[in-house]
């Protein structure tokens, strides 16, 4: 029988697989950029919680351009080779904000953070002195 951390590990390794993809394209909502920096973004952005390999990063882009949420274009580097420049369509920011809308401002809405702060409170009481 798996540990409360265990437990913990996994269900955080699941939500946060499912993240990626809403954390790449909020990055790209912000301006252009290629896939390293993209990694890097999304650790900065998410303060630490997510972070993702370039192999998967690279899938989720091939992904996102075969069903025109983002286009790609090469870009001159001030160093080494041109790189591959990854932009939010029109319709990658129709889905951005549909996502929000539906799955993130949710999370904001009174009740949800009335119970979420109850929670807390009753679960971890301070400590008597």
């Amino acid at each position: 029988m798996a540990d409360s951390n265990e437990l913990l590990f996994q269900w955080e390794a699941s939500y946060k697989k499912g993240l990626l993809s809403f954390w790449m394209l909020l990055s790209l909502s912000e301006r252009p950029m290629y896939a390293y920096e993209m990694k890097e973004h999304i650790e900065v952005f998410s303060q630490g919680s997510i972070s993702a390999d370039e192999n998967s990063i690279y899938r989720a882009l091939r992904r996102f351009a075969k069903t025109g949420l983002i286009t790609a274009q090469m870009q001159p580097s001030e160093v080494g080779p041109d790189r591959k420049y990854f932009e939010l369509t029109h319709k990658g920011c129709e889905l951005l904000v549909s996502f929000i809308e539906r799955n993130v401002l949710v999370l904001q809405s009174k009740p949800v953070t009335t119970t979420i702060n109850r929670f807390l409170k009753s679960a971890r009481p301070k400590e008597r002195k």
